[in-house]
């Protein structure tokens, strides 16, 4: 008994540790980065988000004005990061969102510089429609964090 209780918190320690950090590199003199899940927004002043545990559905833009609250008008960056899973993150285009910067990302702490970078309207790295999977990069090392650059 005492084995089994000492094992089940064991395993509850474990996923505990789960961290992922979302960072931000602006080089576009102006607006200001956004992590958003579940429609609220997680950072404050542009500045990075650790998520103590897996971050599924996230969403991450520059707000400069001219963005919706779920990022409609812009170029959206969508992101899960989990433990034990698929991580997984992508740039989309696909209306109601539209290009607004460069945008680009690439994975740190694991699957080391592995990313893409959308630069124009029409780049070929991002979602356009809904069946454009190459656009997404997946990572399946624990812990793994995410840089987002803007311009």
């Amino acid at each position: 008994m005492f084995a089994k209780t000492l094992a089940l918190f064991a395993g509850a320690a474990l996923v505990a540790a789960e961290s992922h950090t979302i960072s931000f590199n602006n080089r576009c003199g102006k607006g200001e980065p956004v992590v958003f899940q579940n429609f609220q927004q997680l950072n404050s002043g542009g500045g990075s988000y650790t998520f103590n545990g897996p971050a599924p559905a996230v969403i991450a833009y520059l707000q400069d004005g001219s963005c919706g609250a779920s990022g409609e008008n812009c170029s959206l960056m969508e992101l899960t990061l989990i433990n034990g899973g698929v991580s997984s993150a992508d740039v989309s285009l696909i209306p109601p969102h539209t290009y607004s910067t460069p945008v680009g990302f690439a994975y740190n702490n694991g699957c080391d510089g592995q990313g893409k970078t959308c630069a124009s309207a029409d780049c070929a790295e991002a979602f356009h429609v809904t069946d454009d999977y190459g656009a997404q990069v997946q990572c399946t090392a624990n812990d793994v964090n995410l840089q987002i650059t803007f311009c």
